[in-house]
């Protein structure tokens, strides 16, 4: 069995497939990479421009040494912390691919209980065609709340053909990440962007269209400034700080965005929330002191965590 030193000596330009993906399997293991197989597999799938079928029918191909130096290259940034996705560029949410980049939160599975939530609300309204006329659904009016990578808003679009779509950010970068990712997927056209705080977006020309929405939906930044040291080095070295910090204790983005979010729905409109974690009881006691709010249910997570807060304005 070879040891962590001779791994790190083995020679990139002299392997093929098969030995570069072991090799690379072995030196993210032997740095305690969390994921370390899915890691060594999709950097290497991007050093060759190759998928993973190709990976695993081709084991025997040599690598030319350009690749060979890339795919240890981003072996290395990823054992000195870099997430595998912002090495690769990508990510998937809503079996879409997504661009990212340090500018914006790389898109967490969980995050998708937004999306379900939000459709599982709207019933028929979620419809393009109404089931008992045949005549074409109202169109919805639906805000996406610090975009970030664009990842709620482009996926709303994608199940919802019928809605109109702005998306905030207060990130100008994060701006023209979500913008790329709407273009790529067909929805440039039916997805708007404000570079603003929240929903302080009155000062922009598209204001007059928004109001009042049917639904907004919003992952905010929650995690607690004193909660920074606990983050994996992945997370809080390398992901924006706001798009993850909340406030001294990551519950204060929820009190302003609730506020806004009250005098922009239309009765009946619905607002779903992702919830960081601990935070549902604070979140809820939001809605008790804020008068309009009914119907609010908390969602959990596949791993039994509240994940997701939804409420509709009183009709």
């Amino acid at each position: 069995m070879r040891t962590a030193a001779q791994s790190r000596s083995a020679d990139p330009t002299a392997l093929d497939v098969r030995g570069a993906l072991k090799e690379g399997m072995a030196r993210l293991r032997a740095a305690e990479v969390p994921s370390s197989t899915l890691a060594a597999e999709l950097l290497l799938m991007h050093a060759l421009g190759r998928d993973r079928t190709w990976l695993y029918t081709s084991p025997e191909a040599a690598l030319d040494p350009a690749t060979g130096e890339r795919y240890f290259g981003l072996l290395a940034r990823r054992i000195a912390g870099e997430p595998t996705q912002y090495l690769t560029g990508k990510q998937e949410f809503w079996g879409l691919e997504f661009e990212v980049t340090p500018a914006v939160l790389i898109p967490r599975p969980e995050t998708e209980h937004v999306v379900e939530v939000a459709l599982e609300r709207l019933g028929e309204r979620g419809i393009k065609i109404d089931m008992k006329t045949g005549a074409p659904s109202p169109r919805l009016r639906i805000v996406d709340v610090g975009t970030g990578s664009g990842c709620l808003a482009v996926a709303l679009a994608h199940e919802l053909p019928h809605a109109d779509i702005v998306a905030t950010d207060i990130s100008a970068a994060a701006i023209e990440v979500a913008g790329r990712n709407a273009a790529r997927h067909g929805f440039a056209n039916r997805i708007h962007f404000i570079e603003c705080d929240l929903l302080s977006f009155s000062n922009s020309s598209l204001a007059p269209r928004l109001s009042p929405l049917d639904v907004i939906v919003s992952n905010p930044p929650y995690i607690a400034r004193e909660e920074a040291a606990k983050l994996p080095r992945e997370v809080r070295d390398h992901e924006p700080n706001a798009a993850l910090f909340g406030g001294p204790t990551g519950v204060e983005m929820y009190s302003r965005l609730i506020e806004q979010a009250g005098s922009l729905l239309r009765e009946g409109g619905i607002l779903v929330l992702e919830l960081g974690y601990n935070a549902a009881d604070e979140v809820r006691r939001v809605f008790h002191v804020q008068p309009g709010w009914v119907n609010v249910s908390i969602t959990n997570d596949l791993a039994g965590i509240p994940r997701v807060l939804a409420a509709e304005r009183r009709a």
